[in-house]
C-alpha cells in the first residue's frame, strides 16, 4: 500500500478526525496517505475510500446529497474501489434507512436499517428491557472468514453507539454479529464494499486491526 491514498469522506458528519488519526496510526508502516476531503476528484482518484458517519441516517444521507457525493459513492464502489463504511457510514451502504421516515441508501449491500424492535413498544409491567441507544462494549462474533478479520479476536469486544441496525441482510454478506436482545449484523462485506457498525477508532485492538486489514489488503 506504499504511496497509496485513502480518502476519508468529509460530508459534515462528526468524529472524522478520530477516524483519520486511527487510520494514520495503522497505516504508518505502509506509508499510505490519509486524505480527509469532500472534493469529488480527490475521492475518485483515491485507492481506497472510507465513509464515516455519526448521528442520524437522514442527516448523513442529506450531507452526502448536498455535497454531490451520494452518487459518487456508488460510482466509486461500482468501479471496484475498496469502500469501508463506519457506523452510520455502514448503514448508508444498504438499500433504505427507516430513521425519521424512509430514506434511500446507497444500495451497495442489500438490506435495510431499522430501529431495535422493542425501542418504541409499550413496556409491559415488570418487563426488563435493554436501553436504546445501544451504548458500550459488546462482543463481535465472527461468522465467516474474510481479509477484514485477519488476526482479529473471533469473539472480541468493540464499542457501539447506535439505535438502528441492519436487517434483512443476506447471510453471505454478514461477517460478524452482535447480540443485543437478538443478533444483528455488526460487520458486513460484499465484493469490494465493507461496513462496520461499531466505532473501530474507539475499539482498541479489535477495531484497529480491522482498520489495518482494510489499509493493508
Amino acid at each position: 500500500m506504499i504511496g497509496k491514498t485513502i480518502a476519508v469522506v468529509d460530508y459534515g458528519a462528526g468524529n472524522l478526525r478520530n477516524v483519520c488519526k486511527a487510520l494514520e496510526h495503522v497505516s504508518a508502516a505502509s506509508g499510505a496517505r490519509i486524505d480527509l476531503t469532500d472534493d469529488a476528484a480527490r475521492i475518485r482518484a483515491a485507492d481506497k475510500v472510507v465513509l464515516p458517519g455519526v448521528g442520524a441516517f437522514a442527516d448523513c444521507q442529506q450531507g452526502l446529497q448536498t455535497r454531490g457525493l451520494f452518487q459518487l459513492m456508488r460510482d466509486v464502489a461500482n468501479a471496484g474501489v475498496p469502500l469501508l463504511g463506519i457506523c452510520v457510514g455502514m448503514q448508508l451502504l444498504f438499500d433504505v434507512g427507516e430513521e425519521m421516515g424512509t430514506w434511500e441508501g446507497l444500495g451497495l449491500v442489500p438490506g435495510r436499517v431499522v430501529k431495535f424492535r422493542w425501542a418504541d413498544e409499550p413496556r409491559r409491567s415488570g418487563e426488563r428491557r435493554l436501553p436504546v441507544p445501544h451504548i458500550g462494549w459488546n462482543r463481535v462474533v465472527q461468522r465467516r472468514t474474510h481479509a477484514l478479520l485477519r488476526d482479529v479476536d473471533p469473539q472480541g469486544y468493540a464499542y457501539f453507539v447506535h439505535s438502528f441496525h441492519a436487517a434483512d441482510v443476506d447471510p453471505a454478506d454478514v461477517l460478524c454479529t452482535t447480540e443485543y436482545g437478538y443478533d444483528f449484523p455488526s460487520v458486513v462485506a460484499r465484493s469490494n464494499v465493507a461496513g462496520i457498525q461499531f466505532h473501530p477508532e474507539k475499539s482498541q485492538d479489535v477495531g484497529l486491526q480491522m482498520l489495518k486489514n482494510f489499509v493493508d489488503a
